[in-house]
């Protein structure tokens, strides 16, 4: 069973108030002209708005639970023929379309362990790419206070939804446990970088990154937690 498999039917309940990135996929989406590859697309949280659009959609992710939601959403919003939900691995996705847009939103890129497995996860993304295609995601790396506020302590994140982070700043790792009152619970890691060291992956992954943002607004990246990433295959 995937990790999100056990939340699947929580996790847009937990998500609702996560808003912000949709505008910006969206209009990433339909500057590129489409087709769009969405890695990790969970419940269709980005792509049924990017269907919305008129973009089509190519959505892959590990989580079977996760995919079925999205096709329910993708039905209820009249765009189930613009959404090809497949199951497969950000390292290795079962995409042999090449699009001219890849976007990881929702920091999922994070899931990945290691440097090597982030690396063979941006190599491959860029295998998706036509040349000159441009890969967009947002990850972050968390500053001390959030640390501090939210360290090992279980906060109702949306009415009968909790989360618990448990932060390993040795290793750069967050343990994020999920559960609802309704018994869904899940536990899983993500594994942040500086965003130095996200310039140097992408660069050894073949991206030249055009823009860094350090919000949805398009703010430039000033240090804060949040990291938005533009970025163009070279060749």
């Amino acid at each position: 069973m995937a990790l999100y498999d056990r939340i699947a039917r929580i996790y847009d309940p937990w998500s609702r108030s996560v808003t912000e990135d949709i505008g910006f996929y969206v209009e990433q989406a339909l500057a590129s002209g489409g087709p769009v590859v969405e890695l990790a697309v969970g419940t269709g949280r980005i792509a049924v708005p990017i269907a919305r659009a008129g973009i089509a959609v190519i959505g892959v992710d590990s989580s079977p639970e996760m995919l079925a939601e999205a096709r329910v959403a993708a039905e209820s919003a009249g765009v189930a023929h613009l959404l090809d939900l497949r199951l497969g691995d950000l390292r290795e996705p079962p995409v042999d379309e090449r699009v001219p847009l890849a976007i990881c939103p929702f920091r999922s890129l994070l899931h990945m362990e290691t440097e090597k497995e982030k690396l063979r996860a941006l190599r491959a993304t860029g295998a998706l790419l036509e040349p000159g295609g441009r890969f967009v995601f947002d990850v972050f790396a968390p500053s001390p206070e959030d640390i501090e506020e939210t360290h090992d302590r279980w906060l109702e994140r949306e009415p009968g939804i909790f989360e618990r982070a448990v932060w390993d700043e040795g290793s750069r790792t967050l343990s994020l446990s999920v559960r609802s009152d309704g018994g869904a619970e899940t536990t899983f890691g993500l594994h942040w970088l500086s965003a130095a060291e996200w310039l140097r992956l992408l660069e050894e992954a073949g991206f030249a990154v055009e823009e860094l943002y350090g919000w949805f607004d398009l703010r430039p990246y000033g240090g804060e937690e949040d990291m938005l990433f533009v970025c163009r295959r070279i060749g």
